[in-house]
């Protein structure tokens, strides 16, 4: 089916409390494991791309081949802009096709994340697209930002945020941080409970690779809508890569080891589905 936006899929993840996986895409074969593993679980799923991801591919680029690839799936398939670093960037994804896009403005202080934040879904809303913001500091590195401290998120705070600038999900920071964790993560999900009673659009969990199933299925329990995988596909693609070359080291067709990486990304994420709990929701 064509590309859908995030609205309704995360409105029903919302009331059936269960997660939608986001899972950002790399190249044609993440794209294609994502797509296969969300057929295969009957489950809905956003496909995301970064700003650095971008830069490497260009958003026309992205935007035709998951279209392309979702127009012969039967399931919902979003095509979303993580960590959009401006507002001339998120233009660009929407002027390409992205059905949801998100802006980033955690790195400024309150009122610049919500001035640009209100730009960018202001224009959002009048296209019908789908408008993610961040609020509050997930630590480790994202994309091309560094936090250097965590900063959880207020929940009146959030209230507020959501309220002036009209998002449709919202990113909060309870203790996760972006890529994989050199300890244990405390994650405080008590903080998840109190801006859900605060805020009434869908919550947005970053930072996921690397916490246990437990965790993240208490996150999704106390609120969380959309949780976001990137890292440790990554890691699952590199890993079949570089296995298959152990194998065989003469190997030079890019579709053997395409293939290896596929089964691997794909197997990673029907995992994480089930554990947010989206499989069947399609």
């Amino acid at each position: 089916m064509p590309l859908v936006t995030s609205k309704e899929m995360l409105l029903k993840a919302q009331q059936g409390g269960y997660a939608v996986g986001a899972f950002n895409a790399e190249n044609m074969e993440m794209v294609k494991a994502i797509i296969e593993a969300a057929e295969e679980l009957k489950a809905p799923v956003m496909i995301q791309t970064t700003p650095s991801t971008i830069k490497y591919g260009t958003v026309e680029t992205y935007a035709a081949l998951i279209a392309a690839e979702a127009k012969k799936a039967s399931v919902p398939i979003c095509l979303h802009l993580d960590h959009g670093s401006s507002f001339e960037l998120a233009m660009q994804a929407i002027h390409a096709g992205y059905t949801s896009v998100m802006i980033d403005g955690s790195k400024f202080d309150f009122e610049e994340n919500i001035a640009l934040t209100k730009k960018v879904a202001d224009v959002a809303w009048a296209l019908d697209i789908p408008c993610e913001a961040e609020l509050g500091k997930v630590g480790g590195k994202e994309d091309d930002l560094e936090a250097e401290a965590d900063t959880n998120t207020n929940p009146q705070e959030a209230k507020e945020f959501a309220e002036r600038t009209g998002v449709t999900s919202l990113a909060v920071a309870i203790g996760t941080a972006h890529g994989f964790y050199a300890g244990t993560p405390v994650l405080d999900t008590e903080r998840i409970s109190e801006i859900r009673q605060a805020v009434e659009v869908p919550l947005v969990l970053h930072g996921a690779s690397g916490l246990s199933d437990d965790q993240v299925r208490e996150c999704v329990k106390r609120g969380m809508c959309k949780v976001n995988f990137a890292t440790e596909l990554r890691d699952a693609y590199s890993k079949a890569v570089k296995e298959t070359f152990a194998e065989n080291e003469n190997t030079i067709d890019p579709k053997a080891y395409g293939k290896a990486a596929i089964k691997a990304v794909k197997e990673l994420v029907m995992y994480r589905m089930k554990v947010c709990g989206c499989d069947g929701k399609a």
